[in-house]
């Protein structure tokens, strides 16, 4: 009807995955509008590639939904969709010629040239047969398949597996590239700084539950660093302990960090009473964010 909003390109609602008695993902929510990349952090285990192959139906969720432009998921929707998994489905078998021209013949949107341009951009031999191709190569390849057919929406289990620095980048800028054309990129990576780099939005999993999410940079707007230095070692300050805004401390010698929520004037003030040599205010990276959020020291 006119003056609705546009459906999410993505819509999960209490997803949960359970693999006998172990919850892979709990009851996870989460919105992706049309056009975002989406950056999906979490350590190893976290649910990561379990949330995409229920999203895809290459698993049978446990409980809850996943809609894709208010929709349910559908045969017909594939033809302008591309998976990667972590792992490239790829055959030993065949050349890298031959999975290009079986995915022209898969799909209508396939754009040949588009596959040459990025196979010449990623150095790969397509008339190499793929169990001799490295680790890297492989996923290139799988690369080049996924945005060749021009899809609108692309789910990418660690993109960048395998590949140098200068490949990596180049993931990178056809991830914002296709985003620019209203593709919706949904990525997950252990690399964070490439997450910082190219996605506007992340969702952070741990032990398969939702422990934070929302757009980058208010996300860093809203983290901040108290940096304070002391003659001896850093004392324990007890108003710190029960602070609200505070996510989590750091002693060491004679350093004392405290990952904040906010401005950090407040906490300011606090360590100041404790008389420290230094005291500055910091910039929270997506890293800082997401090992804080994750539980790392």
């Amino acid at each position: 009807m006119p003056g609705q909003p546009e459906a999410p390109a993505i819509a999960i609602a209490a997803l949960t995955k359970r693999y006998g008695a172990t919850t892979a993902v709990d009851n996870l929510s989460i919105s992706i509008p049309t056009g975002a990349i989406f950056g999906l952090l979490g350590t190893n285990g976290a649910g990561k590639t379990t949330t995409f192959k229920c999203a895809l139906g290459l698993a049978r969720p446990s409980a809850g939904t996943v809609r894709f432009g208010g929709e349910p998921l559908q045969p017909k929707m594939f033809e302008s969709m591309s998976y990667m998994p972590e792992r490239p489905a790829l055959y030993d078998w065949m050349t890298g010629a031959q999975h290009v021209e079986a995915a022209r013949r898969s799909f209508t949107r396939f754009d040949r040239e588009r596959a040459r341009e990025l196979s010449d951009l990623f150095g790969l031999d397509l008339r190499k047969g793929v169990g001799k191709l490295s680790k890297g190569q492989q996923s290139a390849l799988g690369l080049v398949l996924a945005f060749s057919i021009r899809p609108e929406i692309l789910v990418l289990d660690e993109p960048s597996s395998g590949l140098d620095p200068v490949h990596q980048r180049h993931v990178l800028d056809l991830m914002i590239d296709a985003a620019a054309g209203g593709a919706t990129v949904v990525f997950s990576s252990h690399q964070i700084g490439q997450v910082e780099r190219a996605a506007d939005r992340v969702a952070v999993l741990h032990r398969g539950k939702l422990v934070l999410e929302g757009i980058v940079e208010d996300l860093k707007a809203q983290e901040k660093i108290v940096e304070a230095t002391f003659e001896g070692d850093a004392p324990t300050i007890a108003a710190l302990d029960g602070n609200p805004s505070v996510r989590h401390l750091m002693r060491q010698g004679r350093l004392l960090r405290a990952y904040v929520r906010g401005s950090g004037d407040g906490v300011v003030a606090v360590i100041q009473a404790a008389s420290p040599t230094s005291v500055r205010i910091l910039d929270q990276n997506l890293e800082d964010i997401f090992l804080v959020a994750v539980g790392g020291n």
